[in-house]
């Protein structure tokens, strides 16, 4: 198994779905992608945005490779399937302003070379210390010791400052694994999606004398269901509505508004609720708007099914 790094473009012809799966084609001078992605199936990759197109020349990122199959549209796509995908608190820029670049075979080329050496290396590998410390950046937010009560995570998962280089690589690939740590980095790109609002109620988010929001994040399709941690499958919700979204009692439509399970859902709970049946409030960025697929698994599974 080798880790690699996946170069993602905002307007990409291909058919990439964030944390679901990854689409490229291997053929001429890409023809050597297929050995890269199969070399990372069982390891962890890197997404990667280059300026090109309006990207932000960033690693953005982190999935782990569950299978490379050939997509049956093209003789030669391939489709990478993910999963344990985590965006980034913020994107890593490939270098600090005035210091080298992040990744060891860009570390002796000049800024102005870069985009030529890179150029049939969208699918690259990336060694086990690059990839650590880019994963540590990119969680930085997530695990700063300021933010355990807002996102509910055990100080013992925060990372040592004093953490040497070759140890940081194996505590990370515990790291993501961590459903604690997972959680935390989940609870945070959904409230910051939903301004610490409930989607639902449009209320603002209490926050009690330790510094916690009294706001959870809910995934529409359950992690136990294979609902992957991505802002499109979350809601932010307040304590009591993420427990009657959980129990199908109220579901999001295609068009964004909130159904109500009239049969389930006491009358003055409607009265003292008048947002159940409202329109969701909905994140400021497009890629965060709940995925329809996602909406319509919890209106088959869960919404008016006996629990």
């Amino acid at each position: 198994m080798t880790k690699a790094i996946f170069t993602v473009n905002p307007e990409s012809p291909y058919d990439d779905v964030e944390g679901e799966r990854y689409h490229f084609e291997a053929r001429g001078h890409m023809a050597h992608y297929l050995a890269v992605a199969r070399a990372a199936i069982g390891d962890w990759v890197l997404f990667h945005e280059p300026q090109r197109a309006g990207g932000r020349k960033a690693y953005i990122g982190v999935a782990r490779v569950a299978a490379v199959e050939r997509d049956v549209r093209s003789s030669d796509g391939w489709i990478v399937r993910l999963n344990d995908y985590l965006r980034f608190d913020a994107p890593v820029s490939m270098r600090d302003a005035s210091g080298p670049y992040r990744e060891t075979m860009l570390k002796a080329v000049e800024p102005i070379a870069a985009g030529k050496t890179l150029r049939g290396h969208s699918l690259r590998p990336v060694s086990d210390l690059d990839f650590a410390a880019i994963v540590h950046l990119g969680l930085a937010e997530t695990l700063l010791p300021a933010n355990t009560q807002r996102l509910r995570l055990d100080p013992a998962e925060i990372p040592s400052p004093d953490e040497p280089p070759d140890e940081r690589e194996a505590r990370w690939r515990a790291r993501l694994s961590n459903r604690k740590v997972r959680d935390a980095a989940f609870r945070r790109s959904v409230l910051d999606a939903y301004a610490d609002h409930c989607a639902i109620t449009h209320l603002p988010g209490l926050v009690n004398g330790g510094g916690k929001v009294e706001l959870e994040a809910a995934h529409i399709k359950p992690v136990e269901a294979d609902g992957p941690d991505v802002v499109s499958n979350g809601l932010a919700l307040t304590g009591t509505v993420h427990w009657m979204f959980d129990r199908g009692l109220l579901a999001i439509a295609d068009d964004m508004t909130v159904l109500v399970s009239h049969n389930k859902v006491p009358v003055e709970w409607r009265k003292t609720l008048p947002q159940l049946g409202g329109t969701l409030r909905l994140p400021g960025s497009q890629r965060d708007m709940p995925h329809p697929k996602f909406l319509a698994w919890h209106r088959e599974n869960r919404f008016g099914v006996d629990t």
